[in-house]
């Protein structure tokens, strides 16, 4: 039957992941695991888009100690009004004081060591669907679009309020079933991100160029995860990804492999079969229209890619997500 994730303080995303997940759990290097919700194998995608939720609800189950790991898809924004912690990330130690914010992109190694009773909270979010609302703004998409630290010496400095104040609404509008509630979510993320742009000081940008070794390969990967989420629809040619990277397939397998644990064309694969579950789910799409929708030449040929990645046909899957009470035909 499906299942729905559990809601995770640290490390998650929530909403109905009906089925099985999109693809088997993308193998990271050895010693690093890569979870959708932390201490949760066997999920590397999730269907809804933002979760948010107290750090002290996860954490205190794993006696307050997060061991390194990583996210394939997912942002975080670690905030922590009150209460100390030591941090981990891309195998650095921090010190960590409140208040102050952890960003933490998508594939950036991190951990933490909380301190009992922590007062703060961990906001996640598909980090394409934030790049997609910072398009517009470059600068601001460029301040925040990579792990950083910001503190303030007091509770009542005026960044760390407006930072606060930002993550209250999102929180609070993410806890309610208000009507137009995504919508709402979305100005009150945009409003977070204003804040939080303010609040950090210019850092001098590093082009994937001037990078070397695993910081280059991982700068590879995000500009093909980027065209990947532009062009998915078109089930573009791995050879035509490559060359707009300015690597080769082989050089692009070579990088998703070092970094993602799997070949280039399962990140296309993965996040077909996200959309197509998606609209399966939510929608009441034909198999036939949500088949052309995502650049298959006939339902036939999606089905058979469905079936393959999921072991469910779907129609099969649409009807497990509907018993499970997800999407339209739920609530017809």
């Amino acid at each position: 039957m499906p299942q729905r994730p559990s809601h995770a303080a640290e490390d998650a995303l929530p909403g109905p992941q009906a089925g099985p997940p999109a693809s088997p759990a993308a193998a990271a290097p050895p010693g690093l695991p890569s979870y959708a919700l932390y201490g949760e194998h066997g999920r590397t995608e999730a269907v809804d888009w933002l979760h948010c939720e107290d750090i002290a609800s996860r954490s205190s189950r794993h006696d307050w100690e997060i061991r390194p790991h990583r996210h394939a898809v997912l942002f975080q924004i670690l905030y922590i009004a009150r209460g100390r912690a030591q941090a981990q990330l891309e195998g650095r130690a921090l010190a960590l004081r409140g208040p102050c914010v952890l960003l933490v992109p998508a594939l950036v190694p991190h951990g933490f060591s909380f301190e009992p009773g922590i007062d703060g909270l961990v906001l996640t979010v598909l980090e394409a669907h934030l790049a997609q609302r910072l398009a517009a703004t470059p600068a601001l998409a460029a301040a925040l679009m990579q792990a950083r630290h910001l503190a303030w010496p007091s509770a009542q400095a005026p960044a760390a309020r407006a930072v606060a104040e930002a993550l209250a609404r999102l929180q609070a509008e993410f806890r309610a079933a208000e009507a137009w509630r995504d919508l709402m979510l979305d100005a009150a993320l945009l409003q977070l991100a204003v804040a939080l742009g303010r609040a950090a000081p210019a850092l001098p940008g590093r082009s994937a160029e001037s990078a070397t070794g695993p910081a280059r390969a991982t700068a590879h990967v995000r500009r093909y995860r980027a065209l990947v989420e532009a062009q998915f629809r078109q089930q573009p040619a791995l050879a035509a990804l490559a060359a707009e990277v300015g690597i080769t397939p082989t050089q692009l397998n070579r990088v998703c492999h070092q970094v993602l644990g799997h070949a280039a064309l399962a990140v296309l694969h993965n996040r077909l079969l996200l959309e197509a579950q998606r609209d399966l789910a939510y929608t009441t799409l034909s198999i036939k229209q949500v088949a052309l929708g995502l650049g298959f030449a006939d339902a036939g040929y999606f089905s058979r890619f469905f079936r393959h990645h999921t072991g469910h046909a779907p129609s099969r899957w649409r009807a497990l997500s509907a018993a499970a009470g997800t999407g339209p035909a739920a609530s017809a």
